[in-house]
């Protein structure tokens, strides 16, 4: 398990003003509402149902997963952003459609800076970095230099324009100074699938869809996109220590609350969730899904988000990436 380290300031990040009125809030009497954004099955989903019930456990309330599933989680976002800041509606969400989606300047219906407090930080997937098997490259290093000796030869899937995938490719590509041209598809299954036939080079996958590849023969792994190994694959090295400083593409997920909700309720929330994230068997579960449970309070929280939100706003600037 990790713990989010302390950065600067939160670049505005909200993060709640303490109401003389706030200091007795507590939660509605009633079920609470725990969206997500995406449809039943998926990460987002599974994550959210297997800290639900420690949620509502810890906070005597009864807590009710909602899908609203639609434009990469960003019809959650912005439900969320309209919500009465009262404690009643709260949200997973993963760092696709809140920094990365606001650093693509998508035509957005909320403001990931003003609008949403930041309450905790729930888990991590890092993603793998898998080649073709037959590719001269057996290292991080060696890929490096294959690229570097072969500009715009060489070509990057993606499971679409914009995604989590396609923008790990590109801060490896800005962070190398690599030309490899990418090749976006529609969804991670067709690109893998074109990966292990020899049709494109490399890609970002998943750790629990490209592992079971790599175990099989098909495909090779060179590196996780964490900053640190993930306790479901320890022998796989990160990209960062294996060659390319400074690199971290990972998919993050977080619990996010409307601006103006009490601090008082901010921490509850917060102090529920945290436990629950600690928890062995819920640990034991993120395993299974290939995601490493994280922890911090709320500014350390908001303080993660706004760099995240700087680090893919300065790639997506100097790689001219945006998706309307």
């Amino acid at each position: 398990m990790t713990t989010l380290t302390r950065r600067a300031l939160v670049c505005g990040i909200a993060v709640t003003a303490l109401p003389a009125r706030a200091q007795t809030a507590d939660f509605p009497d009633r079920p609470l509402r725990f969206i997500v954004g995406f449809p039943p099955g998926g990460p987002n989903d599974l994550l959210t149902r297997i800290i639900a019930p420690g949620i509502g456990e810890r906070l005597g309330r009864t807590v009710v997963v909602e899908n609203r599933a639609g434009a990469n989680g960003e019809i959650a976002a912005a439900s969320l952003a309209k919500a009465a800041p009262d404690g009643s509606v709260f949200m997973l969400a993963s760092n696709g459609s809140t920094t990365v989606a606001a650093a693509l300047e998508r035509n957005l219906p909320y403001d990931v800076r003003t609008d949403f407090i930041a309450v905790a930080p729930v888990g991590i997937n890092p993603m793998l970095l898998v080649v073709r098997p037959d590719l001269p490259a057996n290292t991080v290093a060696e890929l490096l230099a294959l690229a570097r000796a072969r500009p715009g030869k060489l070509n990057g899937a993606s499971a679409g324009a914009g995604g989590a995938t396609h923008l790990a490719l590109e801060l490896f590509k800005a962070l190398g100074k690599l030309d490899i041209v990418h090749v976006p598809y529609k969804g991670g299954g067709p690109a893998m699938a074109d990966l292990m036939a020899g049709l494109v080079d490399l890609y970002f996958g998943g750790l629990s869809t490209a592992l079971p590849h790599v175990k099989a023969g098909k495909l090779k792994v060179l590196g996780q996109t964490g900053t640190k190994r993930s306790a479901a694959a320890p022998d796989i090295p990160t990209i960062a220590e294996s060659g390319l400083p400074g690199y971290e593409a990972a998919i993050s997920y977080g619990i996010f609350l409307p601006a103006g909700t009490p601090q008082t309720l901010v921490d509850k929330l917060h102090d529920a969730v945290d436990g629950t994230v600690r928890s062995p068997e819920v640990a034991k579960k993120f395993a299974e899904l290939g995601a490493d449970p994280q922890f911090g309070s709320p500014p350390e929280f908001a303080a993660y988000v706004a760099a995240d939100l700087e680090k893919w706003t300065n790639l997506a600037k100097s790689a001219g990436l945006k998706i309307e």
